[in-house]
């Protein structure tokens, strides 16, 4: 008999969630439901958020007939995401706080409440994303611990932002869409007397900038420093900024008077200069090689010490962009020398990427050149998203 019986489902008043509690529902647990506040300050509207989440929270319990607690995670938010999320910006990096989130906040603090306030066994929520051991958390062998996998709907995989979570967290967690589509999800809350939420507008983007524009937003916290955009080819300058916090790699700058569009290639935080290219096609937007920080291997134990000094896998640089072939080196101060298959667009300092493996434990490569790829044998991967891909590592991107 599974010693999992009672698990804290995460209720953020949308669908996602809500069908997740109904499916552990269903499957004989005892559901509890909890709300997790990180943000009470009002939009621009003067409305919170989080209230009229919470409301959708309470309706959706209520229905299930489950209970619902709540839980404040501001202070720990601001602190562990939203401050770090400021420095970067300050420093003329990009970062992502829904990383930082499910890090810090999701998949720490709210595990650890979950389960010494609650009593839960484990925790759910709603992400699209799956992991090695499903639901039988009780028979994790320690030796091989818990791979994160993808969803096996690749338009709605999560695992991106999922992918620097800690081991022992992860061995606390279900996914119980891992398995679905959104359609499919959809369609359940409809057939379960839930279908207003199928049709709830989702959260999308950084949740406590609502739909203000985010320069707006951001001279809230940092002070505008003016600086110039020079063109990286010439040299000169082509126009001004209030700052690179404003800005990222790639971005449009929108500069009149020019006869072509232009978009940032270089930000230098120290001088507060941006340097610019024209075309958005422009050779100094892409990179196909660069330098990371030590990697967070999720599976750790899984690898063995020391961490594999030369191994080739397959790169994700956003949530959204396809699977690429590289080729890693091990560095002496445990970072990574990475090499793409392929050049690409504006691979940012600051923000986060994964490497994933097809199932399978990589082997370590022992000849130091990087294997060849045909454009025939790429053209089996690009775009796919295998549903046994292990998330293996998050990297720190520094650019070469």
């Amino acid at each position: 008999m599974s010693t999992i019986r009672r698990i804290v489902c995460g209720i953020s008043g949308g669908v996602d969630s809500a069908v997740s509690a109904h499916i552990l529902k269903r499957k004989g647990y005892d559901v509890v439901g909890l709300f997790m506040r990180n943000w009470d300050v009002r939009n621009e509207k003067g409305r919170c958020q989080a209230d009229e989440d919470r409301e959708d929270a309470v309706y959706v319990c209520k229905h299930l007939q489950i209970p619902l607690y709540e839980v404040d995670f501001v202070k720990q938010y601001w602190n562990e995401v939203f401050s770090k999320m400021i420095r970067d910006y300050q420093n003329g990096i990009t970062p992502n706080p829904d990383i930082l989130c499910n890090r810090h906040v999701k998949f720490d603090h709210f595990v650890k409440y979950a389960t010494s306030k609650l009593d839960g066994h484990a925790i759910a929520t709603g992400h699209y994303a799956r992991t090695s051991v499903g639901y039988n958390l009780d028979q994790i062998d320690d030796q091989k611990g818990v791979s994160l996998l993808c969803a096996e709907d690749k338009d709605k995989d999560q695992t991106f932002f999922l992918s620097q979570i800690e081991q022992w967290a992860l061995r606390h967690t279900i996914f119980p869409l891992g398995n679905l589509s959104k359609k499919t999800v959809k369609e359940i809350a409809a057939s379960v007397g839930m279908g207003k939420l199928a049709h709830k507008k989702e959260s999308m983007g950084i949740c406590f900038i609502g739909t203000r524009n985010f320069q707006d937003f951001i001279e809230e916290y940092i002070e505008p420093k003016p600086g110039n955009f020079i063109d990286i080819e010439s040299g000169k300058v082509v126009g001004t900024h209030k700052g690179t916090h404003y800005w990222t790699l790639g971005q449009r700058c929108n500069l009149a008077g020019l006869a072509s569009a232009y978009f940032v290639a270089q930000i230098n935080a120290d001088t507060q200069d941006i340097y610019v290219a024209a075309g958005t096609d422009h050779p100094a937007l892409f990179s196909q090689t660069f330098v990371t920080s030590p990697m967070h291997w999720i599976r750790q134990n899984f690898f063995y010490a020391p961490p594999l000094e030369e191994f080739d896998a397959m790169f994700r640089f956003q949530h959204k962009h396809p699977l690429i072939e590289c080729s890693c080196k091990l560095r002496d101060d445990g970072g990574y020398d990475v090499s793409l298959e392929r050049p690409m667009r504006a691979v940012t300092p600051g923000q986060y990427s994964v490497i994933l493996f097809r199932g399978r434990l990589p082997r370590q490569r022992t000849h130091p050149q990087s294997r060849a790829v045909t454009p025939s044998s790429w053209g089996q991967h690009e775009g796919q998203v295998p549903s046994r891909t292990c998330i293996v590592a998050l990297l720190d991107l520094k650019i070469l």
